[in-house]
């Protein structure tokens, strides 16, 4: 059994920032320094939401793009929840506790598995997962229980794990994976993709170490073999891909990396390495796409968005949001596989210096941007977005710096206290991937006595209306 993780050393994570740059408006070379500057961020953050004022919807961000809203889609206010989660356990501030709540209750879906009907023309394996993770994420720092006749965190990362290992999820295309879209209508719908396995692998594997129950662990062993053995996952560099088309069998591997899709496996991963007594295939499986993803995604000791940033292009509002998921995910990834510490947390720390060194733009002084190598403030307007993402990121970066002192997450046998429900509710069935069965000679049969019955109804009651008068 690997002995239980413990706070990392204050003055490792830390390190570097002492002599780096200090920023203009925001310090971080000390812990006081890093709380008050993530209690700023956060503030200016929630500034940009609007969920919890009157007439607005709870838990999203403005948008999605195509109704003109906004530049955000529904997956994001679930990742901006998250974030806020990992910030109050980190720094104690419960400032916006009452308002994490309310907005994750509010998206939980009618069957309390995250899967809301008016976000169906949106809804993505993906999508879906980044919620199951904030709820699981809720559960695993022992973020404020909700109303006992309200859903529960174990109960709702049970629920979008158990709709997604259902048979309906799966098909034998491309050798098995999940599709990147839910209903069969939705664009994306023949693609399958990295982050939507990872999703599903990342929630298994915690929900194998929270529970024990060793069948979340089979299938997440099973996600990363699928994996692996499409191609999804460089063999010689450990690169992770993002995809290929079910009408080409995923051999058409869209090879474009992006930083998420590697550090949600890395994280996955070493809760696998943790629930498994630290097994050697699943150390090494941590520590290559660990070495992988530091040597890609870091440029001048900061994060950096290889396949969009300058000189390559503008990032995507949603690859605006990429940079706050690696420190969240990497820094819990050194807890939980702890001999991995000694390279991420440095990594952080720089980063995170980067990070706030941009961030004074505007009158204040402090609005930050997403272009952290190049040490300048460039407007969140120039990739059309509010800034929401990119405080998203500065917020994460700051408060993982105090990761070393947080406790891990815990399980059900180390103080959990939320509470689980068998398949999260979910009872199978239709899962709205499905798509509609051919019609047949007895449908076509069917449909036309059906037809021939409201004939002869309309005319009965034409007559019997011409004799009442």
């Amino acid at each position: 059994m690997l002995p239980s993780p413990t706070p990392l050393s204050a003055g490792l994570l830390l390190l570097g920032l002492s002599t780096a740059a200090q920023a203009q408006y925001y310090k971080i070379d000390t812990k006081d320094a890093i709380k008050t500057t993530a209690s700023t961020v956060a503030y200016d953050l929630m500034l940009l939401y609007e969920g919890n004022k009157t007439g607005q919807i709870p838990g999203i961000l403005p948008g999605p793009p195509a109704d003109g809203k906004g530049p955000y889609y529904w997956w994001q206010g679930g990742a901006m929840m998250g974030t806020y989660i990992d910030y109050w356990h980190l720094t104690g501030d419960t400032s916006y506790n009452d308002v994490v709540m309310q907005g994750i209750l509010h998206q939980v879906g009618e069957n309390r598995d995250f899967m809301p009907r008016n976000h169906t023309a949106s809804l993505g394996n993906d999508d879906q997962g980044f919620w199951g993770m904030t709820a699981m994420l809720a559960a695993e720092n022992k973020f404020p229980d909700p109303p006992a006749d309200k859903p529960q965190w174990l109960a709702l990362a049970q629920a979008v794990w158990a709709t997604q290992a259902d048979p309906s999820r799966h098909d034998a295309y491309c050798g098995g994976g999940m599709r990147w879209q839910i209903p069969f209508a939705n664009a994306g719908y023949e693609y399958k993709n990295t982050i939507a396995n990872g999703c599903f692998f990342n929630i298994g594997s915690r929900l194998a170490r929270y529970t024990k129950n060793d069948t979340y662990a089979k299938h997440a062993s099973d996600t990363w073999d699928w994996l692996w053995n499409v191609g999804y996952i460089d063999h010689e560099n450990w690169l992770v891909y993002d995809g290929g088309r079910v009408p080409h069998n995923c051999t058409d591997i869209n090879k474009q990396t992006y930083s998420y899709n590697a550090a949600i496996l890395t994280q996955g991963a070493a809760f696998m390495y943790n629930y498994t007594n630290g097994e050697k295939k699943w150390g090494e499986r941590v520590d290559k796409l660990l070495d992988s993803l530091l040597s890609h995604f870091i440029k001048n000791d900061t994060l950096y968005e290889v396949q969009c940033e300058p000189p390559g292009g503008v990032c995507s509002p949603d690859m605006l949001t990429f940079k706050g998921y690696v420190h969240r995910w990497l820094a819990v990834t050194a807890q939980v596989a702890p001999h991995t510490a000694s390279k991420i947390l440095p990594a952080l720390a720089k980063s995170a210096q980067a990070a706030v060194n941009q961030c004074t733009g505007r009158e204040t002084g402090r609005t930050c941007g997403f272009y952290w190598s190049s040490g300048a403030f460039v407007d969140p307007t120039v990739g059309k977005t509010s800034g929401a993402g990119e405080y998203m990121n500065v917020l994460a970066a700051v408060s993982s710096l105090l990761i070393g002192e947080a406790n891990a997450p815990v399980t059900n046998e180390t103080g959990g206290t939320s509470k689980g429900s068998p398949n999260g509710g979910f009872s199978g069935g239709d899962n709205g991937q499905r798509p509609p069965r051919a019609i047949t000679t007895a449908d076509k049969a069917g449909a036309g006595i059906i037809t021939l019955m409201l004939v002869f109804g309309a005319l009965a009651t034409f007559f019997w209306m011409g004799f009442m008068d």
